[in-house]
């Protein structure tokens, strides 16, 4: 999801926002034809409602610095750390019985739903300072790589605001216009959030219950394989490895295919098992290598990065082993 695709960055711009004036952009007067045409939005309201809209300049200069460009010995630090870590047990022990119960509805283990929750925003604890309306109307009109995605996510959050009751103006989230506690962008949360709580209502804001169910909702809708492996060690001595790296956000080989070509994978896995070899750099000057599973790639599906699919396996399984809550069949550690 877009929501961790961008991390904010300690350097940000600071130049100062600036009014829309809607009479200079046929993009957005479009959007509020066809918002009126097919959703039945009074035209003037949203009129109103883009006149009180700033420009966020700082969006554009946030999004072109993604952590993920980092290299892993450094994206691993912003997660990786003593505080995530202890803020991560914190939150499952206070969560644990909520965190079961979308373990058994959804087959996602609590680890895993925990450590998206953390990488995302620390536990609830940093949901994001911008106007989420104000981020999505700035990259749908500045950020021509992706203004159609921007568009797109600004007409569904509109609807969402409609459907959920949600204050538009007042809606904080990131940078990138993800929201709440997981940060869901504002299609995944009308396609995947789910009313955890079952008090009526889908609050990713507010309601921690519904940010667990929802994550795990996500996931399983993306075929999370229950009780299947994430990522294992590998021994790639006797390997030409450079040939192996996988390039995609799928797995492409198998054990067998692995091991044929010299690749040793840590545990017991059938030969016909998916898997993709990954290279992470260590420091400056070396690699490590890991397999990764099919599950390693639905984790992508919520950040297209194998960065963050990496962080979010590391950090669930330091959780987990730091409680002394580890289960063999969670698949955290397969």
């Amino acid at each position: 999801m877009l929501s961790g695709l961008f991390i904010a960055c300690a350097w940000l711009s600071s130049t100062p926002a600036f009014a829309l004036q809607l009479a200079e952009h046929d993009k957005i007067r479009a959007l509020i034809d066809e918002m009126v045409a097919e959703h039945g939005y009074d035209a003037g309201y949203l009129q109103s409602l883009f006149a009180r809209v700033d420009l966020q300049p700082e969006v554009i200069v946030a999004i072109t610095r993604p952590a993920e460009r980092l290299p892993w010995y450094r994206y691993k630090k912003i997660f990786l750390n003593e505080a995530r870590i202890e803020n991560g047990i914190d939150f499952w022990t206070r969560y644990k019985s909520v965190l079961r119960r979308a373990e058994l509805e959804f087959g996602v283990p609590a680890a895993i739903i925990v450590a998206i929750i953390g990488v995302e925003t620390n536990y609830g604890r940093m949901p994001g300072k911008y106007s989420v309306i104000e981020s999505l109307t700035t990259l749908s009109l500045q950020y021509p790589q992706r203004s159609g995605f921007f568009t797109s996510e600004l007409k569904n959050f509109l609807l969402l605001a409609r459907d959920e009751q949600l204050p538009p103006l007042t809606v904080k989230g990131s940078y990138a216009g993800a929201i709440g506690i997981p940060q869901f962008i504002p299609s995944s949360y009308s396609a995947y959030s789910v009313d955890f709580s079952q008090n009526g209502a889908r609050d990713l804001v507010l309601e921690v219950e519904d940010a667990i169910g929802s994550v795990a909702n996500y996931l399983h809708v993306h075929n999370w394989v229950e009780n299947g492996p994430i990522a294992s060690d590998v021994d790639v001595s006797g390997a030409h490895v450079d040939e192996l790296i996988a390039t995609g956000l799928s797995t492409a080989s198998s054990v067998e295919a692995l091991t044929r070509a010299g690749v040793k994978v840590e545990g017991n896995y059938p030969g016909a098992t998916r898997v993709n070899l990954i290279r992470l750099h260590q420091d400056e000057q070396s690699y490590q290598y890991r397999a990764v599973f099919d599950n390693f790639y639905v984790i992508t599906r919520y950040n297209t990065s194998v960065l963050y699919a990496m962080a979010v396996r590391e950090l669930g399984l330091a959780i987990a082993r730091k409680m002394r809550n580890w289960r063999m069949n969670t698949g955290v550690g397969g």
